[in-house]
C-alpha cells in the first residue's frame, strides 16, 4: 500500500492554501480604496456611496497583500527546504519569473509609448489641444530640463555597479563563497539605496512638476515607476540576504536569490532606456537647469 501512494515523478502537487483567495481579496480592497482616495482627492465624498474616498481601505488592503506575500513565499521556502522543488519545479518556477519580468517589460513599453507619442509629435496639426501645451516643440517651451550629465549620468553608474556586485554575488554562491555572497548583496543593497536617495533629490531640486506640461507628466511617470522598481528590488535583495546569511542557499538551489537577479538586471536594463531616450534625447537642445 506504501508504494502505491509513493511519488514517481518530478511534479509537486502543494497542499490546498489560502493564500490565492485572501491575496484576490486584499488586491480587491487594495483597488477599491485606491479608487476611492483619488475620488476624494477630486472633491468626492463617496464612491459608489460608500464613504471610503480616504486612504484607510487602501492601507487596509495593501496590509492584506503584504501578509499575503509573507505568507505564500513563507511556504514557498518551507516546500524548498522539503525537497519539492525537484529540476522540473525549479524550471516551472523560473518560467514564472520570465512570465513577470515580460509582462514588466509590457508596463514600460505603455510609458515609453505615451513619452515617444507626445516627444516624436508635438506639433501634430489635428491635436491642437496637445501643440498648445507643447508650443509645438519638444520638450515644451518654457521647460528647463535636469543635466543629463550629472545627477542622472552618477545614478546610471551606480545602478551599471549594482548590477556587477548583485554577479559576483551570484557567482560566490555558485562556487560556495558564502562570505562573497554576503558582501556581494550587502554592496548591491547599498548601491540600491544610494540610487533611490539620489533620484529622491533630484525630484526634490527638478524645476518642473508632474502637472506643469505633458513633459513632466511623462517624466515623473516613467522614472517614478522604475524608482518604485527599485525599492522593490532592494527589499527583494535584503530578503535574500538574511535568507542567505542563514544559510538557505546552495549552489544546486537558489531559485530566490536568481529571480532577485534576474529582477535586479532588469531594472538595470530599463534605466539604460530612460536615461538615454528620457534623460539625454529628450533634453537635447533645451535650456539646462542649473541648481
Amino acid at each position: 500500500m506504501a508504494d502505491a501512494h509513493q511519488k514517481h515523478h518530478d511534479y509537486h502537487i502543494i497542499d490546498p492554501s489560502p493564500w490565492p483567495l485572501i491575496g484576490s481579496i486584499g488586491a480587491l480592497v487594495m483597488a477599491l480604496g485606491a479608487i476611492g482616495w483619488m475620488q476624494g482627492l477630486n472633491g468626492a465624498d463617496s464612491l459608489l456611496g460608500l464613504p471610503i474616498t480616504n486612504p484607510v481601505l487602501f492601507f487596509v488592503g495593501l496590509a492584506i497583500v503584504l501578509y499575503t506575500m509573507f505568507g505564500w513565499w513563507g511556504d514557498t521556502i518551507k516546500e524548498a527546504h522539503e525537497g519539492h522543488h525537484t529540476r522540473v519545479v525549479g524550471l516551472h518556477l523560473r518560467y514564472g519569473m520570465i512570465m513577470f519580468i515580460a509582462s514588466e517589460v509590457m508596463f514600460f513599453v505603455a510609458w515609453f509609448w505615451a513619452f515617444f507619442d507626445a516627444s516624436l509629435f508635438p506639433d501634430e496639426v489635428h491635436q491642437v489641444a496637445r501643440a498648445a501645451f507643447t508650443g509645438g516643440q519638444w520638450p515644451p517651451a518654457g521647460i528647463e530640463v535636469l543635466d543629463p550629465l550629472h545627477l542622472p549620468l552618477y545614478n546610471t553608474v551606480i545602478l551599471l555597479l549594482s548590477g556587477t556586485t548583485v554577479t559576483w554575488a551570484h557567482h560566490a554562491l555558485l562556487h560556495g563563497d558564502r562570505k562573497g555572497l554576503v558582501y556581494g548583496l550587502t554592496l548591491t543593497i547599498i548601491l540600491g539605496l544610494i540610487f533611490s536617495s539620489v533620484q529622491a533629490y533630484e525630484y526634490s531640486i527638478a524645476p518642473f512638476d508632474f502637472t506643469d506640461s505633458i513633459y513632466g507628466a511623462t517624466f515623473y511617470m516613467a522614472t517614478g515607476f522604475h524608482g518604485f522598481h527599485v525599492l522593490v528590488g532592494t527589499i527583494f535583495l535584503v530578503v535574500c540576504l538574511i535568507r542567505a546569511m542563514r544559510g538557505h542557499f546552495t549552489a544546486k538551489q537558489h531559485f530566490g536569490f536568481e529571480a532577485a537577479a534576474w529582477y535586479w538586471h532588469f531594472v538595470d536594463v530599463v534605466w539604460l532606456f530612460l536615461f538615454f531616450a528620457v534623460y539625454v534625447w529628450a533634453s537635447w537642445g533645451a535650456p539646462i537647469y542649473h541648481h
